[in-house]
């Protein structure tokens, strides 16, 4: 009689069915969690040799594990990444503490400064990323001295020689974002009383005005030819035509795509709910042509799983879609449709000139787009050349 996988456990015995649920209840096939129980098994087994208790069990208990599996003849072990899962698992029931991580003053204070921008800014993760890790360089170069964290030393001198620096290296366009994430440091800094002065008022402003030049457009046909050659042949593809209706026809943002949840569908109000920046929440309508796709993903290929995101990803662990990975569907559209490289928001553009031409006033479109100012939406103005030809006064001295 074969033993069952829990006596061949050890000391991991009592966590083999709870184990094996967090794996199924994550998208992983049978094959797969027979064996990634197989590891757990063998894993318990040599905490029990080496009289060791579960909660010994760490990264670098698993690294004396592998060394000492390989000494006794095993070539085909799992990688630190495999061995991610299994100890994810045991920090969750509580039976393995956490990894203690020593912390500096500098991850002190961004500690902080990520509860703020999460707490009082509502900022996505994403954005949350980029802003400490601007704020960890620019802190790393000017606020340790001899060895010692000394924030409330920074002048303005230091914010600018940064910021020059950062000008010689990146676009226009990223650079007012480093003023952008440098006044939202000095604004915590000062709120958090590390600095005395509002350091904030002493970043300038970057040169570069938004109505200088026109906004890239994309072809209303180039647009139909990307969700004309994306095949939908499985579970993936059907989930990345979802993703793809929803950028090209109601102009959905990266963020928002991501964020959307099943109970956004109101489908007997034919709408969608959109969680986007700054917490801010919207209704638009469904069409038709959109919500066919959808329906084609939740009932052919969304994995039957409780987590109420509506996009999941596509291997497991499942889990919900990041934001970036709007931008990977739209660019292997690209590929297939045999078109430049294009991002997900020059998919908004698309549409935006779309409606312009077929008449809607700007109001409409801001509304669409939800553009909180309408100066924002005034940019599409420019390039409905036809109407401008209509107003457009001739050049002097030029007959007209």
């Amino acid at each position: 009689m074969m033993a069952s996988p829990r006596r061949k456990a050890g000391a991991l015995a009592a966590q083999v069915d709870g184990y094996r649920e967090w794996l199924a209840q994550r998208g992983y096939t049978p094959l797969t969690v027979r064996n990634m129980l197989k590891d757990l098994g063998q894993v318990g087994q040599w905490l029990s040799r080496e009289r060791l208790e579960v909660a010994d069990l760490s990264e670098d208990r698993l690294r004396e594990y592998l060394v000492d599996r390989r000494r006794a003849g095993r070539r085909r072990l799992a990688g630190a990444r495999g061995w991610l899962p299994l100890l994810t698992f045991l920090r969750e029931v509580g039976v393995v503490p956490e990894a203690q991580v020593a912390s500096t003053p500098l991850d002190s204070l961004l500690g902080r400064y990520r509860c703020w921008m999460q707490r009082e800014r509502g900022l996505s993760e994403s954005t949350m990323l980029r802003y400490e890790n601007t704020a960890r360089r620019f802190l790393t170069e000017h606020a340790m001295r001899g060895g010692e964290f000394t924030p409330g030393r920074l002048t303005g001198v230091d914010l600018n020689a940064f910021l020059l620096r950062e000008c010689g290296r990146v676009s226009s366009g990223s650079a007012k974002g480093r003023v952008a994430e440098l006044r939202s440091l000095m604004r915590f800094l000062h709120l958090s009383r590390a600095i005395s002065t509002k350091l904030g008022a002493a970043v300038p402003p970057v040169g570069g005005w938004r109505l200088a030049s026109v906004p890239p457009m994309m072809a209303a046909t180039d647009v139909q030819r990307l969700l004309d050659c994306c095949p939908r042949d499985n579970a993936v593809r059907v989930r990345d035509y979802a993703i793809l209706m929803l950028v090209a026809r109601l102009g959905l943002r990266s963020i928002e795509v991501a964020r959307l949840r099943l109970d956004d569908i109101d489908w007997r109000c034919g709408e969608v709910v959109l969680r986007g920046k700054g917490r801010r929440e919207d209704r638009l309508p469904l069409p038709v042509e959109v919500g066919e796709a959808l329906v084609a993903y939740l009932s052919r290929a969304r994995p039957r799983l409780a987590d109420r995101h509506l996009f999941l990803t596509g291997r497991a662990p499942r889990a919900p879609i990041r934001a970036d990975l709007v931008g990977d569907v739209v660019q292997r559209a690209c590929i297939r449709a045999g078109l430049a490289h294009v991002g997900p928001h020059r998919l908004r553009h698309a549409l935006a000139e779309q409606m312009l031409r077929q008449g809607a006033g700007l109001t409409a479109i801001g509304q669409v787009l939800r553009h909180q100012d309408l100066a924002t939406t005034a940019l599409y103005a420019k390039v409905d050349f036809a109407a401008l030809r209509q107003v457009a006064q001739p050049w002097p001295g030029v007959a007209a």
